[in-house]
């Protein structure tokens, strides 16, 4: 049963969204591909922004590609991001930040390899909606913690899956790594792993007496 969304996962404008695809494919290693590259586009036939978008632009729904996940989907997705990424004393869950509209961005992208992982993404969605009913009679958003863990911990390290389980591992895999390369694009990523680039500074002093030392300047 569809129900409205939480607040906290109210959707970002997509030219937020644009920035974030462009800036989070740098630190997705494990996607061996030229994913934004300026070639034929994949089967949902969106021309898409090419190698350079106008980052200055507001974009809107249709202006490069349109998106896939439906309510329920979104839903889903946004509930698995925070059982990958929770809230805690350092940070928000992944999905008050956003990340449910990046993974949707991405799988809808027009470019050689998302494609694959729509497919694989959607197949995982609906799959942990028919183990959620199937084991406990509910949708997967309206399951309580351990119940997400119990579901989740079938299908979280791909090596020692079972064998009925191994493709649905590879999608949790493929959703933890976009998860993981959206939330830590964020400020609240950044912050919660130490990052502190980026920041003005009234000064510079130059490298401290330690960081020389260090370097083996001094």
């Amino acid at each position: 049963m569809s129900t409205p969304d939480h607040p906290a996962r109210s959707r970002m404008d997509r030219r937020t969204a644009i920035k974030w695809i462009v800036t989070a494919a740098a630190s997705l290693p494990l996607l061996d591909r030229a994913a934004l590259a300026a070639t034929a586009p994949a089967a949902n036939a969106a021309v898409g922004y090419g190698t350079d978008p106008d980052l200055l632009k507001t974009y809107k729904p249709g202006d490069v590609w349109a998106l896939t996940f439906t309510e329920d989907q979104r839903r889903t997705a946004a509930t698995l991001c925070d059982v990958i990424i929770p809230a805690d004393a350092k940070s928000p869950a992944a999905s008050t930040v956003g990340v449910p509209d990046f993974i949707d961005e991405w799988i809808s992208a027009p470019y050689p390899g998302h494609d694959q992982d729509r497919k694989l993404v959607l197949e995982g969605l609906a799959w942990l909606e028919a183990e959620s009913k199937q084991r406990f009679g509910n949708e997967f958003s309206s399951l309580v913690v351990s119940q997400h863990r119990a579901i989740c911990d079938d299908i979280c390290y791909l090596p020692k899956a079972k064998t009925e389980h191994k493709r649905m591992a590879q999608f949790f895999t493929k959703f933890r790594d976009l998860t993981s390369g959206g939330f830590y694009s964020t400020p609240e990523g950044w912050k919660d792993i130490g990052y502190v680039g980026n920041v003005a500074i009234e000064k510079f002093e130059g490298p401290t007496p330690a960081a020389l030392k260090h370097l083996g300047l001094a």
